[in-house]
């Protein structure tokens, strides 16, 4: 899309609202019986920021890159955008204090080549989670807490505009028809998008910030989420092929581990990533990273998890690694990790390993597989040799409160052992979990995998104390 065509959607946006400020009430109702949320608009420089709109449409003639990290970078755009503000203030003698005048010119430029009012908080380094729950209230996370802020939209149009801008480059689309969606910003943080009718406070976007340099294993370690001896012990699992499952509710911290541990696999395997909406961010050369698609509006075109990971196990992978198995793609996975795609990763939804196992078990009849139970049980345990459990605690910071070893089955039962665990021990007076990493004193039973590989791991690692 051209910067004129952008400028002129943003144009006949703001026209569009002033027409039907000036219309009934009961012709401004929405279709659905949803709660539509408006905001009244007390910018008192909305005028302005129109006036210079339209000078840009008359000005500029040529086309910039609908990427926004694309447009980012654009600097010449940038420096034409403030010198138009000026002329327009300039030449309409516009009372406004240089303060003012910066915020007018610091808006536009994010409403056209950034996400709007959003943009500053995406680039607040602070800010790992970005919420928004209708035009006029904005809440985000930082350092574990929900803090509400002062941004608003001007209406349910402005947002889903800004929805339409991240994920419109993907190929991905949002309306009545397709109300929700899944998408990444260019940084590869990830965005999830709802618009009414399912939204009933008005369009919700929720962004997950990703660093812009992929923590490491020495960041989660100085973070409190694992200890040294957890982070050697599980790079030697992923050093030996271990099939491993890291198990957690809704951000607790999973991804960040999955990428952690993919950092462990060696540079010369060929990994092959498969993902919903594409997140992993490997430092290794050689990774093929695949990724799901949506119905088109048809209804047709969709390719799912299960037909990646199908079609993976014909890409000569030495790795797998899922980014969240979710339905019957869990079946195909368990299958690749019994015939010889060993040392593949992935997560899943669960708050406890014993849970993980119970929701890959359900996962699996979601394969429309007629299987029997025991069958099922037999393949997972045969194939998971490691589940890393991670939660989030009350006072927001997240730890790997488990990592438990699949020793097999013993009858019908899947028999689990916690091989190191964190135990908590309470809070301090500003609401702090205070706990203890702790090593169970049980070696695992694929120890002797470790001797093969020629990895010496010290003789008091799994000592209890």
């Amino acid at each position: 899309m051209s910067l004129k065509d952008r400028l002129s959607q943003n144009k006949d946006s703001d026209s569009k609202k002033e027409e039907e400020r000036k219309e009934d009430k009961s012709k401004a109702k929405t279709k659905s019986k949803a709660k539509k949320t408006t905001t009244v608009d007390t910018d008192p420089h909305r005028e302005l920021k129109t006036n210079v709109h339209n000078r840009l449409i008359e000005k500029l003639d040529f086309d910039i890159f609908s990427d926004p990290e694309e447009q980012a970078d654009n600097e010449e755009l940038k420096r034409d955008i403030k010198q138009t503000a000026q002329e327009v203030i300039e030449e309409q003698d516009v009372a406004i204090s240089p303060g003012e005048q910066r915020q007018v010119i610091k808006d536009i430029i994010d409403e056209i080549i950034g996400f709007g009012p959003i943009n500053g908080l995406l680039e607040d380094p602070d800010v790992s989670e970005v919420m928004v729950n209708g035009p006029d209230q904005v809440y985000v996370e930082k350092n574990g807490r929900l803090v509400l802020t002062d941004v608003k939209f001007r209406d349910d149009e402005h947002v889903i505009h800004i929805i339409e801008k991240i994920v419109s480059p993907l190929g991905r689309r949002i309306d009545e028809s397709s109300p929700m969606v899944d998408a990444r910003l260019p940084d590869g943080s990830r965005v999830n998008a709802i618009i009414p009718p399912l939204a009933l406070n008005g369009p919700t976007i929720t962004i997950r910030k990703f660093s812009e340099d992929p923590f490491t294993v020495d960041d989660l370690v100085g973070f409190g989420t694992l200890t040294d001896e957890m982070a050697q012990f599980l790079e030697a699992c992923v050093e030996v092929r271990l099939n491993v499952v890291v198990s957690g509710g809704t951000g607790s911290g999973k991804t960040t581990t999955l990428n952690v541990l993919s950092s462990f696999i060696p540079g010369d395997e060929r990994i092959i990533t498969i993902e919903d909406a594409a997140e992993l961010q490997l430092a290794q050369d050689h990774v093929v990273s695949l990724e799901t698609r949506p119905p088109n509006v048809e209804g047709k075109g969709a390719v799912t998890m299960r037909e990646l990971v199908k079609n993976s196990l014909r890409m000569r992978p030495d790795r797998i690694v899922v980014g969240e198995v979710r339905g019957g793609e869990a079946l195909d996975m368990l299958q690749a990790m019994n015939t010889g795609h060993d040392g593949s990763l992935t997560t899943g939804h669960a708050n406890s390993p014993r849970d993980m196992l119970s929701r890959l078990e359900t996962m699996v009849m979601m394969a429309g597989m007629e299987l029997p139970v025991q069958a099922i049980r037999d393949q997972i345990s045969s194939a998971v040799d490691l589940i890393v459990q991670q939660t989030r605690l009350k006072d927001g910071s997240r730890k790997v409160v488990k990592i438990t070893e699949v020793q097999g089955m013993e009858g019908e039962v899947i028999t689990l052992q916690d091989l190191f665990v964190f135990e908590k021990q309470g809070r301090d007076e500003e609401g702090n979990v205070i706990g203890e990493f702790k090593a169970t004193g049980i070696r695992p039973k694929f120890m002797d995998r470790f001797k093969e590989s020629g990895l010496d791991l010290p003789s008091d690692l799994f000592m209890s104390y």
